[in-house]
């Protein structure tokens, strides 16, 4: 009987010791099984050589070159033969909410993006991290090394939920940073403007980035199940609040709706996926549906 959905439970991953198991255990479970992936692309215009390093990929060696110089040489491509995907993580102090019983959105955006780090590497693709709050914290740059994970998981390791943060300038920043056009995963709750965050993406797609948005929700966000009069304590500069959940209940959960449509219309009428994340939901859920049918839709428009 296969076990691996225990493992893909976001409250038992988190619970590892070290992401970089967590996301072993998670692509193993499920996306390792895919016949395609759904990131994989290599150029076919080739540009120049470098030198092989270990780690590098030997069906790239040029081994022409090889018999006349005794010496490793890779084939580089105009897109250096790898898709390059950058990891965009949100870890504003609104990442760091998490109800009673849940891991909060940035331990589970943590999840998602060591998972997806592991995959991309595993094929011999390259990634880049983007940490982000009140501006860019940290930026990894893109490497295909399978060491490199251990980079990108010390880095979200040692990133806390904290200060504001202004997703319009932070994505108008990276987009003049990513000089490469690559596969973009943002990994966010999208508390902003939906005005400045869509226009900040559409500075993505000018630049030629593919875009995949996941939008990160704690489900007591969603559902609002508060029952008694409950304090409610801002996040990012905002007041705390004293209120009565039953007579805001409807009006609650109809303006987040709206939040979250406007996003989603806003981001399909620009050709960026969206893609809505419960953090009580598996990973298996999450990601493997989602990664299934963008395999099958890149394959039918090929």
């Amino acid at each position: 009987m296969d076990e691996s959905p225990r493992y893909l439970d976001p409250q038992t991953l988190a619970s590892i010791q070290g992401l970089d198991l967590a996301a072993r255990l998670a692509v193993e479970g499920y996306v390792a099984g895919m016949h395609k992936s759904p990131y994989h692309g290599v150029s076919v215009e080739f540009a120049e050589h470098r030198e092989y390093v270990p780690g590098d990929d030997i069906r790239h060696v040029d081994w022409k070159v090889w018999s006349k110089t005794d010496k490793f040489y890779l084939k580089q491509y105009d897109e250096e033969t790898n898709l390059l995907t950058y990891l965009l993580l949100d870890t504003s102090e609104s990442m760091g909410y998490a109800s009673e019983g849940h891991v909060s959105k940035l331990q589970y955006a943590q999840l998602v993006a060591a998972a997806l780090s592991y995959l991309v590497l595993q094929q011999q693709d390259s990634v880049s991290l983007a940490t982000f709050n009140a501006k860019v914290d940290r930026f990894l740059r893109p490497s295909g090394q399978p060491s490199h994970l251990k980079d990108v998981l010390q880095v979200m390791s040692a990133t806390p939920a904290r200060q504001k943060t202004d997703l319009g300038a932070i994505f108008h920043d990276l987009a003049e940073r990513f000089k490469k056009r690559g596969l973009i995963v943002l990994l966010s709750d999208l508390f902003d403007e939906p005005s400045r965050i869509l226009a900040g993406l559409r500075h993505f797609r000018h630049r030629r980035h593919d875009v995949i948005v996941f939008q990160v929700l704690d489900p007591a966000e969603l559902d609002f199940p508060f029952r008694q009069t409950t304090l409610f304590k801002g996040l990012e500069g905002l007041g705390d609040q004293l209120a009565d959940p039953a007579s805001l209940r409807r009006a609650y959960q109809d303006e987040v709706n709206a939040f979250c449509s406007e996003l989603r219309k806003g981001c399909q009428s620009i050709n960026i996926d969206y893609v809505l994340l419960r953090t009580d939901q598996s990973l298996d859920q999450a990601l493997s549906s989602y990664l299934a049918t963008r395999s099958a839709r890149l394959t039918r428009s090929r």
